[in-house]
């Protein structure tokens, strides 16, 4: 039985790496909707579910949480519309991945790699390529398009069921990877368990997680949402993995959703620790992040950026100026929502022919998601870069493509990008 107790979903009041109370408030963001849940164009609305969003800073291991967690069938439905194989930079990532760790572990043909929330099997293909044993865990539709690959992949959440039936298939595993899925699970303590199970005694876990250091510094307050339970520095990480016995002995930053960390562990001593722990840890206190000191910096930079886009955005209208929104992560739910953009300041949302989220509505609001081609149609005076962390290559594309409107950049700091000056 577990030595830790499985919290109930709901408000959050302890902290839930070291269960601490000594909680503080870093950004209130009301109510949110899930941002995946999106109502199909032409469909009647329905009462839809809004839950409170409120990061939260923990005084004792450092550790920023949501203060709400919301049931996973809430959050991640069947038919969950995000495929990662649609996005390049999550493609070069996943590649990258595959070469450091192969040479960094030793990875052999036979070793087995899992991966949990492995989506439609983009990372796990790069294993399977170099020939190695794969595995992944799904719990939406997106595991068909895996298992269209020839990826064996279970269609379920990740539990000690999953594990065990692993296990009796395939053996444990040398590698398990937990890429933009680690934050997501509420009961953390739990999973870390089953990670142990699932790995060998010289096993090693890989993670990925969207970086606080980046977060704070680049004011990605879009990120939060109630998939992302937890918003990890390399100091609150490492403070979980090693309750579980575990050591972290390299860490890197990477560039995909706007700024996260990779992070290795291993309950076996045959992996040296790499400079790059202490580098990252101590740029980490540098930069304020072992302490509250950023807090009151951070809410205020918030506050200010919502009131600079509402200035810069009412005059366009005002001179009745077409708006249209490029791209709908989850992440734009959160800005749409918490800026309070509709659909008569935002006259739709572009998505990439094939997307999931086409012909649908952005969450909780009345703007629909429809082709890019409408883009290049229309030619609207503006295009709002709702994926603003890729904004010059989302950019340069769109120009490429024949888009002769200027770009709104929301954050850091709302700005109007011209055509003509982007290269």
């Amino acid at each position: 039985m577990s030595r830790w107790p499985r919290k109930p979903f709901g408000p959050i009041d302890r902290c839930q790496v070291c269960d601490g109370a000594r909680l503080s408030s870093v950004l209130p963001l009301g109510f949110l909707p899930p941002v995946n849940r999106m109502t199909p164009i032409g469909r009647s609305f329905d009462q839809e579910p809004w839950f409170p969003a409120e990061m939260l800073y923990c005084a004792d291991c450092h550790l920023v949480q949501l203060g709400f967690a919301v049931e996973p069938h809430l959050l991640f439905p069947l038919e969950y519309p995000y495929t990662s194989g649609t996005t390049r930079i999550l493609r070069d990532n996943f590649a990258d991945l595959y070469r450091e760790s192969s040479a960094r572990i030793g990875l052999r043909p036979e070793d087995l790699v899992v991966d949990v929330g492995s989506n439609d099997g983009t990372l796990l293909s790069n294993f399977k390529d170099g020939g190695h044993r794969v595995y992944g865990i799904e719990p939406s539709l997106t595991a068909e398009l895996a298992l269209a690959r020839g990826i064996s992949t279970l269609m379920t959440f990740f539990d000690r069921a999953a594990v065990d039936k692993v296990t009796a298939e395939q053996g444990q595993a040398k590698l398990v990877t937990a890429c933009n899925v680690f934050a997501h699970i509420h009961n953390i303590h739990h999973t870390l368990e089953d990670v142990e199970a699932l790995l060998r005694p010289d096993g090693v876990f890989i993670t990925e997680s969207h970086y606080l250091r980046d977060l704070v510094e680049t004011l990605q307050y879009d990120t939060i949402y109630h998939e992302h339970l937890r918003f990890y520095s390399l100091t609150s990480l490492r403070a979980l993995l090693e309750r579980h016995g575990f050591r972290v002995f390299f860490a890197r930053r990477i560039p995909t959703h706007g700024g996260s960390i990779r992070v290795y562990a291993s309950k076996s001593t045959a992996y040296a620790v790499d400079a790059s722990v202490e580098r990252i840890l101590g740029e980490e206190t540098a930069a304020g992040l072992a302490g509250p000191g950023w807090i009151d910096g951070f809410r205020e930079r918030v506050r200010r950026s919502k009131l600079e886009l509402y200035a810069l955005i009412e005059p366009l209208k005002r001179a009745g100026a077409r708006i249209y929104g490029i791209g709908a992560p989850s992440r734009a739910s959160t800005l749409i929502t918490y800026v309070g953009l509709d659909e008569l300041v935002l006259d739709c949302v572009m998505e990439v022919t094939g997307s999931k989220k086409l012909d649908k509505y952005v969450p909780g609001k009345k703007i629909p998601v429809l082709d890019e081609a409408k883009l290049y149609a229309d030619q609207p005076e503006y295009a709002l870069l709702l994926s603003w962390h890729i904004g010059d290559e989302l950019a340069r594309n769109l120009k490429r493509r024949g888009f002769r409107g200027d770009f709104i950049v929301p954050l850091p700091e709302p700005r109007v990008l011209r055509n003509a000056d982007v290269a």
